[in-house]
């Protein structure tokens, strides 16, 4: 852990409020390096992923070419959310850092424990109803990737 990168993503999401973007912000770090940073772009962008999380491993990948951070270290100026989180999870970084806690951004108006809440309920309980519809194609895109002997496995 390098205190010097936690205290630029702080510094770099201390900046992006003073431009009048949301309080967060990370960092992708290989070998001693940045190699790519994101602040939080939700309302900039018109786009509910543009989280500062999202927006980093976007750019790392563009930058190594790859869709996972194998080797990489991510600062991030707040414990990740949810959906981050999961991005995360699916990039496989080797270390996730963060400074401020779930409860810090609650507290300044960021609550996602309801997120959380949500995906312990059973699909049709939530405040999005997610409905299962039957289809007999439905797997038909699972067949054909198994039979793919050049499928790209993630």
């Amino acid at each position: 852990m390098n205190p010097a990168f936690l205290q630029e993503a702080i510094d770099q999401a201390t900046e992006n409020v003073r431009r009048g973007g949301g309080p967060f912000a990370a960092l992708v770090v290989k070998d001693g390096a940045v190699i790519a940073a994101g602040a939080n772009r939700v309302a900039a962008a018109n786009d509910p992923t543009a989280h500062a999380e999202i927006v980093a491993i976007r750019e790392a990948c563009r930058v190594l070419g790859g869709f996972q951070l194998t080797g990489c270290d991510v600062y991030c100026s707040c414990e990740p959310c949810p959906m981050c989180l999961g991005a995360l999870f699916w990039a496989r970084p080797a270390r996730i850092f963060f400074a401020a806690t779930a409860a810090d951004a609650a507290a300044a108006g960021f609550d996602d424990s309801f997120i959380y809440h949500q995906i312990a309920l059973p699909q049709a309980g939530r405040a999005i109803p997610m409905i299962r519809v039957a289809d007999q194609s439905a797997q038909r895109p699972f067949e054909e990737w198994a039979l793919r002997p050049d499928k790209v496995r993630y």
